[in-house]
């Protein structure tokens, strides 16, 4: 996303909160390992954490040092700027830690728009689906802001994986409990995955966009749902974001709409 923002001429940087990364391949404007990492807070014999105690240790303390990221983000002005997040369910679901975040943000004037990344390759079966989607909708609830939700390494699957896939783009929750239903053994778990299905399908409040870093095309359409979302450039003449192609069997997209949308 980096590479295709500068392709396009414009402003970007990125900010890395994940206390336990080890490698990336892109600058940084401020990184939370110089706050914390997850090894030297595993390492504390006072804390006895775990990997995953760790991190959540880190990301509090995170939270009561706010100012260390406002001091690192300086005065930006019009940047884009890309928090790349560590992966944690429940750091988005059940812990207030990235809700705050958020509120920090928008109190520093931030547009805030959350981009949920699912792997692809654990979405090719429909229970895998649904539990995908029910974290994309915890996320949604926790945080409340604007949400893309993407299908990340599109590139990575066979031909005959990614036709399969592409019903879970725009999924037809009802259609997809029927297919599985001879699989649900209990009565009772089969209702409660009809429901979970049904409120899916009803308020029609996830869908994914699919992301294959390789496909240029593909990467703008994710970019254009962002920026719409958080009216990007909001004095520029705004285009309305592509809208995957309904037709099964291929990956193309419909034209971008050329109405202006009102700031």
């Amino acid at each position: 996303m980096v590479q295709h923002l500068e392709g396009l001429s414009r402003s970007v940087q990125v900010v890395n909160l994940d206390p336990a990364a080890e490698y990336f391949a892109y600058p940084v404007m401020a990184d939370i390992r110089e706050l914390i990492q997850v090894d030297d807070v595993m390492e504390d014999d006072s804390l006895r954490f775990g990997p995953n105690g760790g991190l959540v240790f880190c990301m509090e303390y995170f939270a009561h040092n706010f100012d260390w990221l406002e001091e690192s983000l300086g005065h930006v002005e019009d940047d884009y700027i890309l928090f790349d997040c560590p992966g944690q369910i429940e750091l988005y679901t059940h812990l207030p830690v990235m809700r705050q975040l958020v509120e920090q943000l928008q109190q520093w004037e931030f547009r805030v728009c959350g981009v949920f990344l699912v792997d692809s390759q654990f979405m090719v079966e429909s229970f895998k689906f649904i539990s995908g989607v029910m974290a994309a909708l915890s996320a949604m609830v926790s945080l409340e802001i604007p949400q893309v939700n993407i299908m990340t390494k599109m590139d990575l699957l066979s031909p005959k994986a990614k036709k399969e896939i592409e019903k879970y783009l725009d999924p037809d929750m009802y259609s997809m409990m029927e297919d599985t239903s001879d699989t649900i053994r209990s009565t009772k778990f089969k209702k409660l995955t009809k429901a979970i299905c049904g409120l899916i399908d009803d308020y029609s409040m996830v869908r994914f966009l699919p992301f294959d870093r390789t496909d240029e095309e593909g990467i703008n359409i994710v970019l254009q749902h962002i920026d719409f979302s958080i009216q990007y450039g909001e004095d520029l003449e705004f285009k309305e974001p592509k809208e995957v192609d309904e037709e099964p069997g291929n990956l193309n997209y419909d034209e971008i709409f050329q109405d202006k949308v009102d700031s």
